[in-house]
């Protein structure tokens, strides 16, 4: 059976991730820093609660013990968690607001790889999944015809930028592993105040298409759900 930890699962894409990858066989870990909240979400799911908090080191570290302990290992890591961080006009950004989003959202990334790679190393075909957005790729936000090209999110798309260039770097440097990135697209979620077109179900399709595919699928990539997504 394939053994998948998801981050931020306790709700939005994370959640419907988790539940369509139950409903197709996989045994899920729900990853989530609120331990009301993921124990409440691995119990409606039938899933496992793992406490994590990937702006945490410590926080992580446990994590990773406490899989070690009970699975043993890991097949598919998904690397969903992240935040939209400051609101605040671009003028008044500063360091505070630069650090908090770059902490959860790529610092978050490598802490987790990190602690979950020796776990992932005892799997046949171990593959890890980034949660991007199509608000990091330079061909989006510079086309006047895509949503993405709207939104004045300078901290926000900076970050998901760093994640999809991550996501090359760790695919060329851990070449035993599948790393892929993914843009759920503009989803309604609590993320964006249920504002976006998209169903969840909608949105997970290119991370269920990533954790199911065939071993030879490729490493390195960034695809939506209708196919590679322009840099």
């Amino acid at each position: 059976m394939t053994i998948t930890f998801i981050t931020g699962a306790n709700k939005g894409l994370g959640y419907e991730t988790a539940r369509r990858l139950i409903e197709i066989g996989h045994e899920v870990l729900i990853g989530a820093r609120n331990p009301d909240r993921g124990q409440a979400a691995a119990e409606q799911l039938g899933a496992r609660f793992v406490a994590i908090d990937v702006a945490d080191d410590e926080s992580v570290a446990r994590a990773a013990d406490d899989v070690r302990a009970h699975e043993g290992r890991i097949d598919v890591l998904i690397n969903n968690a992240g935040i939209v961080g400051s609101f605040l006009p671009s003028e008044d950004l500063g360091g505070p607001e630069a650090t908090e989003i770059f902490n959860t959202n790529v610092a978050g990334i490598v802490r987790v790889t990190r602690a979950f790679l020796p776990l992932l190393r005892l799997s046949e075909h171990p593959a890890v999944i980034n949660v991007s957005s199509g608000m990091g790729s330079l061909a989006l936000t510079h086309d006047p015809d895509r949503v993405e090209s709207k939104p004045i999110a300078p901290l926000y798309a900076a970050s998901k930028a760093a994640v999809t260039m991550l996501t090359t770097q760790y695919a060329r440097g851990l070449p035993d592993v599948r790393v892929n990135a993914v843009d759920p697209g503009y989803t309604a979620t609590d993320f964006n105040g249920h504002s976006g077109p998209q169903t969840v179900t909608e949105g997970t399709d290119a991370i269920i298409t990533l954790a199911t595919e065939n071993p030879e699928a490729g490493t390195g990539r960034f695809v939506d759900r209708f196919g590679p997504v322009p840099w």
